[in-house]
């Protein structure tokens, strides 16, 4: 293979934020078994391919014509996946079978004690084969209509979705509270797609030192989840009583500060729109009293 020239090179480097991006938004439609450093790979490799391919004159964006080959090199890599084992999906079938019985000879939809009985094992297995069974596909068409296929996808149950939504605030709030130089380039690599170059004219600095406030950003991330999520991840402090600590902690607080008031917020406008339901109204009626007429 021919080595890539100064600006195939820089292609790949200036967009190596998306093999991330596209990583993170396939992990959220899979098992979660599946390995992120497996996708990386099968990412990263599409992009240096795309990098070698890519031609200018076409009129279409790099990180466009990337985005594709990154997304398509993903799936193929989960194609090579065995999702679910044959034993896992013959129990599923079985528990369906069970429990399509009892329902005719019961007139009812029969509980998950019952079916488990019915097989004589315990009600967690069958609840792991119906994870199974419920495994579905996805179509990728929502990304941008260019690419057609389908994923896996397990639903999840109303325990892990508040565990999502409780990582999603703390990440909000972690985002919001990053000192402004790191979360400008956190908003524009990740959230706006922008590449390492156009951020670095933007702010009058090197591509090496966006690069370097991308890393610091995401160590802080890291760790500021971490310490309100998962504090046996957190590293020990090199100097616990430095400077740099006393501001990691600062910040710290600021994400739990910052995740407590949007909770505060969220709450607020809840109890407003359902003050709304119902408010005091005077008819047009003389002679009548006030009354509750429904808003809405």
């Amino acid at each position: 293979m021919q080595p890539m020239d100064t600006d195939q090179a820089q292609l790949v480097t200036d967009n190596l934020p998306l093999i991330g991006y596209h990583v993170s938004e396939m992990l959220m439609r899979v098992p979660s078994h599946v390995s992120r450093d497996d996708l990386a790979s099968a990412g990263a490799l599409a992009l240096v391919q795309a990098a070698r391919a890519y031609d200018a004159t076409t009129g279409v964006p790099f990180n466009r014509y990337a985005a594709i080959r990154i997304k398509g090199a993903m799936v193929d890599e989960l194609r090579s996946m065995d999702w679910v084992s044959r034993g896992a999906r013959q129990r599923a079938r079985q528990v369906t079978t069970v429990a399509d019985d009892l329902t005719s000879e019961l007139g009812r939809t029969p509980t998950r004690e019952e079916v488990a009985a019915a097989l004589g094992v315990d009600a967690s297995q069958v609840e792991a084969a119906r994870g199974h069974a419920a495994t579905r596909v996805l179509s990728l068409e929502g990304y941008d209509g260019a690419l057609a296929d389908v994923l896996p996808a397990r639903e999840i149950g109303p325990e892990e979705s508040l565990l999502v939504d409780e990582r999603l605030r703390y990440l909000h709030a972690a985002v919001e509270t990053l000192p402004e130089r790191l979360r400008t380039v956190v908003e524009q690599v990740f959230f706006e797609d922008r590449s390492v170059t156009d951020i670095a004219k933007d702010m009058g600095v090197t591509q090496s030192r966006v690069s370097q406030l991308r890393a610091e950003a995401m160590i802080l991330l890291r760790d500021g989840l971490n310490t309100h999520l998962d504090p046996a991840q957190v590293p020990a402090a090199a100097a616990p009583e430095g400077v740099a600590q006393r501001r990691r902690e600062k910040y710290f607080t600021s994400i739990a500060e910052r995740a407590a008031r949007n909770v505060h917020s969220v709450a607020i406008a809840g109890a407003s729109l359902a003050g709304a339901a119902s408010v005091p109204v005077v008819h047009p009626e003389a002679g009548q009293s006030p009354g509750l007429v429904a808003v809405g």
